[in-house]
């Protein structure tokens, strides 16, 4: 029953923070990032601004927080260690969030915004290197034992932080062209523009 009440909590968590992250953007969409204040997000969303808080310490977050360390960890995780390079992994297990993520018109859409005003806004590109920070972290974690010892983690984030640095390439490239281009396609090239070939094609990750 315990369980059953903390999947409940981390479900209607999760709903809140869609629901508050989601008129957060639009707003800073529709009227500015500097233009929107928490107190307008909050009432948008029907909450209060402490509750905005709550979720979102900060007023970057509510562009920048999502659940893409998440993804890639799980896929990196989930990736069959024995037959794939580490970065083959990694790229891998970033083109299929990516195809997750833009998997239906509302998410890709949703996507978009957040990228733009991230490119824009001087206060969300600065605090975007934290988050590329997060991740590459977050992908050390998923490895574990891996990447326990400080050589193999050493390792680990220099293959982590190379194929982040064509992530970041691509998603640029993907926002300036307002979408129209196959976003794991970009994420692909960019990987082959680093390594020489591409760790995995989008076509392999499709069915995963």
């Amino acid at each position: 029953m315990a369980d059953q009440h903390s999947t409940l909590r981390a479900r209607r968590r999760a709903q809140t923070q869609q629901l508050i992250q989601g008129h957060a953007v639009r707003l800073f969409a529709e009227r500015g990032y500097d233009a929107t204040t928490v107190n307008d997000v909050a009432e948008a969303a029907g909450v209060s601004p402490m509750t905005v808080y709550r979720h979102f310490p900060t007023k970057e977050d509510l562009v920048l927080a999502d659940q893409h360390g998440r993804l890639v960890a799980e896929r990196v995780v989930a990736a069959p260690a024995a037959d794939l390079p580490l970065v083959h992994r990694i790229g891998g297990a970033l083109i299929g969030s990516a195809a997750a993520l833009t998997g239906d018109d509302r998410g890709r859409a949703f996507l978009l915004t957040r990228l733009r005003l991230m490119i824009s806004t001087p206060a969300l590109r600065a605090k975007h290197l934290d988050n590329q920070y997060a991740l590459q972290q977050a992908i050390i974690d998923a490895l574990g034992e891996e990447a326990a010892d400080p050589e193999t983690a050493f390792h680990a984030r220099a293959a982590a932080s190379a194929c982040l640095a064509a992530l970041h390439t691509a998603l640029v490239r993907w926002a300036e062209d307002d979408g129209r281009s196959d976003l794991p396609g970009l994420i692909a090239k960019a990987l082959a523009a680093v390594f020489g070939e591409s760790p995995l094609s989008p076509g392999d990750v499709a069915g995963r």
